[in-house]
Protein backbone atom coordinates (compact mmCIF):
# COMPACT_ATOMS: atom_id res chain seq x y z
CA UNK A 1 0.00 0.00 0.00
CA UNK A 2 1.15 3.62 -0.88
CA UNK A 3 2.82 5.64 2.27
CA UNK A 4 0.85 8.32 1.33
CA UNK A 5 -3.06 6.32 1.36
CA UNK A 6 -1.71 4.44 4.71
CA UNK A 7 -1.14 7.96 6.14
CA UNK A 8 -4.89 9.37 4.64
CA UNK A 9 -6.36 5.93 6.57
CA UNK A 10 -4.98 6.37 9.52
CA UNK A 11 -5.53 10.20 9.35
CA UNK A 12 -9.40 8.89 9.17
CA UNK A 13 -8.97 6.58 11.93
CA UNK A 14 -7.87 8.91 14.16
CA UNK A 15 -10.83 11.17 13.88
CA UNK A 16 -12.99 8.22 14.05
CA UNK A 17 -11.84 7.68 17.70
CA UNK A 18 -11.97 10.95 18.44
CA UNK A 19 -15.66 10.94 17.13
CA UNK A 20 -17.21 8.26 14.96
CA UNK A 21 -19.44 10.76 13.66
CA UNK A 22 -15.80 11.94 12.14
CA UNK A 23 -13.26 10.24 10.31
CA UNK A 24 -13.77 7.04 9.42
CA UNK A 25 -12.80 3.60 10.81
CA UNK A 26 -9.47 2.03 9.53
CA UNK A 27 -10.47 -0.48 6.91
CA UNK A 28 -7.75 -2.51 6.31
CA UNK A 29 -8.75 -5.81 5.28
CA UNK A 30 -6.43 -8.34 2.89
CA UNK A 31 -4.03 -5.17 3.16
CA UNK A 32 -0.41 -5.48 1.80
CA UNK A 33 1.25 -3.69 4.73
CA UNK A 34 4.76 -5.77 4.64
CA UNK A 35 7.37 -4.28 6.11
CA UNK A 36 5.55 -1.06 6.85
CA UNK A 37 6.59 1.32 9.61
CA UNK A 38 3.58 1.42 12.49
CA UNK A 39 5.31 2.25 15.57
CA UNK A 40 3.42 3.98 17.99
CA UNK A 41 0.24 3.83 15.35
CA UNK A 42 -2.93 3.71 16.85
CA UNK A 43 -4.72 1.28 15.28
CA UNK A 44 -7.49 0.80 18.27
CA UNK A 45 -10.88 -1.03 16.71
CA UNK A 46 -9.31 -1.30 13.08
CA UNK A 47 -9.73 -4.04 11.31
CA UNK A 48 -6.89 -5.90 9.79
CA UNK A 49 -8.27 -9.03 9.14
CA UNK A 50 -6.09 -11.36 6.61
CA UNK A 51 -3.67 -8.20 6.11
CA UNK A 52 -0.46 -8.70 5.19
CA UNK A 53 1.60 -7.62 8.33
CA UNK A 54 5.26 -9.56 7.91
CA UNK A 55 8.08 -7.77 8.65
CA UNK A 56 6.13 -4.60 9.65
CA UNK A 57 7.14 -2.59 12.59
CA UNK A 58 4.25 -2.01 15.09
CA UNK A 59 6.05 -1.63 18.15
CA UNK A 60 4.46 0.01 20.93
CA UNK A 61 1.00 0.32 18.48
CA UNK A 62 -1.97 0.12 20.02
CA UNK A 63 -4.06 -2.61 18.46
CA UNK A 64 -6.37 -2.75 21.28
CA UNK A 65 -9.54 -4.43 19.79
CA UNK A 66 -8.59 -4.77 16.55
CA UNK A 67 -9.39 -7.25 14.39
CA UNK A 68 -6.85 -9.37 12.83
CA UNK A 69 -7.92 -12.45 12.39
CA UNK A 70 -5.63 -14.64 9.88
CA UNK A 71 -2.98 -11.82 9.48
CA UNK A 72 -0.16 -12.72 8.72
CA UNK A 73 2.50 -11.01 11.20
CA UNK A 74 5.19 -13.58 10.91
CA UNK A 75 8.92 -11.86 11.70
CA UNK A 76 6.80 -8.51 12.81
CA UNK A 77 8.29 -6.57 15.40
CA UNK A 78 5.33 -6.17 17.78
CA UNK A 79 7.53 -5.42 21.13
CA UNK A 80 5.63 -3.90 23.79
CA UNK A 81 2.43 -3.55 21.61
CA UNK A 82 -1.05 -3.04 23.17
CA UNK A 83 -2.89 -6.10 21.68
CA UNK A 84 -5.95 -6.20 24.72
CA UNK A 85 -8.88 -7.72 23.49
CA UNK A 86 -7.78 -8.06 19.63
CA UNK A 87 -8.98 -10.81 17.86
CA UNK A 88 -6.04 -13.18 16.24
CA UNK A 89 -8.00 -16.35 15.60
CA UNK A 90 -5.67 -18.12 13.21
CA UNK A 91 -3.09 -14.94 12.71
CA UNK A 92 0.72 -16.06 11.71
CA UNK A 93 2.71 -14.94 14.23
CA UNK A 94 6.09 -17.28 13.10
CA UNK A 95 8.99 -15.77 14.65
CA UNK A 96 7.30 -12.21 16.06
CA UNK A 97 8.60 -10.02 18.56
CA UNK A 98 5.86 -9.76 21.04
CA UNK A 99 8.43 -8.94 24.01
CA UNK A 100 6.20 -7.58 26.79
CA UNK A 101 3.05 -6.71 24.79
CA UNK A 102 -0.15 -6.81 26.21
CA UNK A 103 -2.25 -9.51 24.93
CA UNK A 104 -4.52 -9.65 27.84
CA UNK A 105 -7.75 -11.27 26.82
CA UNK A 106 -6.54 -11.69 23.22
CA UNK A 107 -8.10 -14.13 21.08
CA UNK A 108 -5.30 -16.10 19.44
CA UNK A 109 -7.03 -19.44 18.49
CA UNK A 110 -5.23 -21.53 16.26
CA UNK A 111 -2.71 -18.93 15.84
CA UNK A 112 0.38 -20.14 14.86
CA UNK A 113 3.05 -18.70 17.54
CA UNK A 114 6.18 -20.76 16.76
CA UNK A 115 9.62 -19.29 17.46
CA UNK A 116 7.84 -16.00 18.45
CA UNK A 117 9.24 -14.19 21.57
CA UNK A 118 6.60 -13.55 24.26
CA UNK A 119 8.88 -13.09 27.13
CA UNK A 120 7.52 -10.60 29.47
CA UNK A 121 4.21 -10.60 27.37
CA UNK A 122 0.60 -10.08 29.51
CA UNK A 123 -1.70 -13.08 28.27
CA UNK A 124 -3.75 -13.17 31.08
CA UNK A 125 -7.31 -14.53 30.24
CA UNK A 126 -5.99 -14.58 26.94
CA UNK A 127 -7.54 -17.58 24.44
CA UNK A 128 -5.03 -20.28 23.23
CA UNK A 129 -6.93 -22.97 22.38
CA UNK A 130 -5.34 -24.99 19.73
CA UNK A 131 -2.20 -22.12 19.28
CA UNK A 132 0.77 -23.72 17.78
CA UNK A 133 3.85 -22.72 20.84
CA UNK A 134 6.26 -24.85 19.25
CA UNK A 135 9.30 -23.41 20.47
CA UNK A 136 7.95 -20.04 21.89
CA UNK A 137 9.86 -18.11 24.37
CA UNK A 138 7.34 -17.66 27.41
CA UNK A 139 9.95 -17.25 29.95
CA UNK A 140 8.10 -14.35 32.23
CA UNK A 141 5.12 -14.03 30.71
CA UNK A 142 1.91 -14.09 32.26
CA UNK A 143 -0.36 -17.07 31.71
CA UNK A 144 -2.67 -16.76 34.80
CA UNK A 145 -6.15 -18.01 33.70
CA UNK A 146 -4.92 -18.01 29.80
CA UNK A 147 -7.04 -21.19 28.23
CA UNK A 148 -4.06 -23.24 27.14
CA UNK A 149 -6.51 -26.24 26.39
CA UNK A 150 -5.32 -28.04 23.38
CA UNK A 151 -2.78 -25.97 22.64
CA UNK A 152 0.58 -27.31 21.31
CA UNK A 153 3.18 -28.43 22.29
CA UNK A 154 1.24 -30.67 25.12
Amino acid sequence: MAHDKLQAILAGHKEWLKDNKKGRRAYLRGADLRGADLRDANLRYANLRYANLSDANLSDANLRGANLRGANLSDANLRYANLRDAYLRGADLRDANLRGANLRYANLRYANLRYANLSDANLRDADLKGADLSDTNLSDADLRDADLSDALPK
